[in-house]
């Protein structure tokens, strides 16, 4: 078998009506900075358990068939935080692993240039003549996606009410005391706990309309949309980079550390200031640094990280930032590099088998895919990936969202409260926006 394909340029297609023409059915959405791209059906689908989750989505991935022109192929997905996860409840349809080899791919950036790929995998035999299919399938389609996009109405954003059921305050005070405790009695520095929030919705807001929102008022955010089926969606805006591999160079940010914004720029940068001098904070974020640079050396070579952190300063929350870069050796694969990083101390905490310990007896919910790694990779071993913060899952009418701090000592419940409350606010808002009238956090 070989993968075949068809493209074609596009000038100005935006991603949202090719996202809405591929439902109810898998899809995705990716961006970072000012490029994105998106994508619907599967073609060819990775499913992977277990503590070798890693290299079997490696494994399978190197024996889907090759494709028969220079494109890269590109497989997109994510894994869930635990290797022991199984779907079910809100998680329903995430595997422990699940990536997608899609039959439709649009890309394109702030210059309105982009490209549509439509691919398919055949017998040799029939190679020419499906080329010859998708070459025709693939400007068809284009030229129907401008026209919708051209005589497409302003969208008239409906109000509908919401209610919000929030983690119990007397449980997360206990939880954060359990985690203080430990602390002080030795053997933890540091665990991340997360709670969520539910909204419920009388009216629903899709994925693609609240990706769209969350998309347009997060710059400088990674933004993803992963469906695996029709039905139930997971999307967020993530402020950091777990690994980024391209041509044998690795990079990541390392995020730790939170302030709010404030409410207008004079007070912004009083935070920040107050940030980049906090010894809590410097603290918490060099564990952070220290970890990443520590197991990157073994699958990886040059390991640096910046000797000082910078704010990177977001719509709604700023946070100590420091980039890391290194050289990847002949043969590892960006998979690689997630597996030896993830779970990171920003998302789980140090040492990680005693948080991960702690948060079990202290988190009444399921994780899921919440702080997993989610992104894409191509077949040689070039990627892009993410950890899943700032996350919503949910159907449409339900939408879980997760947010989560670093507790270390010198941590306060209330404080750590106010910084997750903080963290839910890009889905708040972005759900506000398309209509839902939802009360404060504060209130629920």
């Amino acid at each position: 078998m070989q993968l075949v394909s068809a493209t074609v340029p596009v000038q100005g297609l935006l991603p949202w009506d090719f996202l809405r023409r591929g439902a109810p059915g898998a899809r995705g959405f990716w961006a970072r900075g000012e490029r994105w791209v998106a994508h619907r059906g599967v073609e060819a689908a990775i499913v992977a358990a277990g503590a070798h989750r890693f290299d079997r989505v490696r494994e399978a991935a190197a024996r889907l068939p090759g494709a028969s022109d220079d494109i890269r192929v590109r497989l997109y997905g994510g894994f869930a935080f635990r290797a022991d996860h199984r779907p079910g409840d809100a998680w329903e349809g995430f595997p422990s692993a699940c990536f997608h080899l899609p039959r439709m791919e649009l890309t394109g950036d702030s210059s309105g240039e982009g490209r549509l790929r439509l691919q398919a995998i055949v017998s040799p035999a029939a190679a020419a003549a499906r080329r010859e299919e998708l070459e025709s399938e693939v400007r068809e389609l284009a030229g129907e996606l401008a026209r919708s996009q051209a005589s497409r109405p302003s969208p008239v954003v409906a109000k509908t009410g919401g209610r919000l059921v929030a983690t119990d305050r007397e449980a997360w005070n206990a939880a954060v005391e359990a985690i203080l405790d430990a602390i002080e009695q030795g053997g933890l520095t540091k665990a991340v706990l997360a709670r969520t929030l539910d909204v419920i919705l009388e009216e629903a807001v899709g994925p693609v309309e609240l990706t769209e929102t969350l998309f347009r008022r997060n710059p400088g955010t990674h933004l993803f949309l992963f469906e695996p089926a029709a039905g139930r969606a997971l999307l967020g805006a993530a402020p950091e980079a777990l690994a980024t591999v391209r041509r044998g160079v690795f990079h990541a940010t390392a995020v730790a550390g939170s302030v709010g914004v404030g409410s207008g720029r004079a007070e912004r940068e009083v935070l920040a200031a107050h940030l980049l001098s906090s010894e809590k904070d410097r603290a918490e974020h060099r564990l952070v640094v220290d970890d990443m640079v520590a197991r990157l050396a073994a699958v990886a070579t040059d390991v640096r990280a910046a000797d000082e952190p910078h704010v990177l300063s977001l719509a709604r929350i700023q946070h100590l930032e420091t980039e890391v870069r290194a050289r990847v050796s002949g043969g590892r694969h960006v998979l690689d590099m997630v597996a030896a990083l993830h779970p990171t101390p920003a998302v789980c905490g140090v040492p990680q088998e005693v948080a991960l310990d702690l948060l079990d007896s202290q988190e009444p919910f399921e994780r899921g895919w919440y702080a997993g790694p989610v992104g894409w990779f191509t077949i040689d071993g070039d990627g892009h990936f993410v950890p899943a913060l700032r996350t919503a899952v949910g159907t449409g009418g339900e939408w879980r969202l997760f947010a989560g701090a670093g507790i270390v000592r010198g941590s306060r419940a209330e404080g750590e409260w106010d910084e997750t409350s903080i963290k839910f606010q890009p889905v708040l808002r972005a759900l506000e926006a398309r209509g839902g009238r939802l009360p404060r956090v504060e209130e629920a």
